[in-house]
């Protein structure tokens, strides 16, 4: 089984990625469409040279990687993508034997967590409207909403959350997620180096989040852009 998780930057993606890790029965992949975008759009990300020199940037040869065998022949294949990296000529259509998932959180909080990371960013850079476009053609293909959590929902109640992701997955849950090793995980992107030391100094889900902070004028204009795409998801949460 293939489990395509889209989210977008700052979302907890990198902790989901560990939690389902944790599996035995679990194999996972990160980002795998990132040297892609960035070689086609030239987005100065940090490591970006580092990045494409380190990935396959051919959107159809990994778009048939991510059908393919699961590597080590797991019984689960958790792939964790970004909907903001999907700029070239693939799309959610090009993986119809995925089970899809989407994983949302507050704008605003993610617009502060981002600039802390790199600068200049853009409402395109939270990805919020392809989630919803990606989410809207998946409800629309299966005749129903396919899974969405809140990055916020699953720190409150972790196993709750992910007990109900499992099932609305067809997969049993395993306690294991909650819970993983310290420390950078084999199958990280080489970017880990810049963006994962939080989660990299985690063993578990954090706490749930304070107050939203203030944002800076330009940073808060990005999060409103967002919000109506990130309410539109909300309502599906799980």
């Amino acid at each position: 089984m293939r489990i395509a998780m889209w989210s977008g930057p700052r979302n907890l993606s990198t902790a989901m990625m560990r939690s389902f890790s944790a599996r035995a029965d679990c194999e996972v992949t990160d980002e795998p469409f990132y040297g892609a975008y960035l070689r086609q759009t030239g987005d100065p990300q940090p490591m970006a040279d580092a990045v494409v020199a380190a990935m396959d940037c051919d959107w159809q040869s990994v778009a048939r990687a991510m059908r393919g065998p699961a590597p080590g022949g797991a019984s689960i294949w958790y792939q964790k993508h970004m909907s903001h990296h999907m700029e070239g000529p693939v799309s959610i259509a090009d993986f119809p034997d995925h089970r899809h998932a989407f994983l949302i959180r507050d704008p605003v909080r993610v617009a502060a967590s981002y600039a802390g990371k790199r600068t200049a960013i853009r409402p395109e850079h939270l990805g919020t409207a392809r989630q919803r476009a990606y989410f809207e053609a998946e409800a629309d293909r299966l005749g129903h909403a396919p899974p969405v959590i809140d990055s916020a929902d699953v720190l409150a109640d972790p196993s709750g959350v992910l007990s109900r992701l499992c099932h609305a997955l067809g997969i049993p849950w395993d306690p294991a997620m909650l819970h993983w090793a310290k420390g950078p995980h084999p199958r990280d992107g080489v970017w880990g180096a810049h963006w994962y030391d939080a989660v990299n100094a985690s063993t578990s889900f954090g706490p749930p989040p304070p107050e939203p902070p203030v944002l800076v004028p330009e940073y808060a204009v990005v999060a409103e852009v967002c919000r109506e795409d990130y309410y539109a998801l909300k309502r599906h949460a799980l």
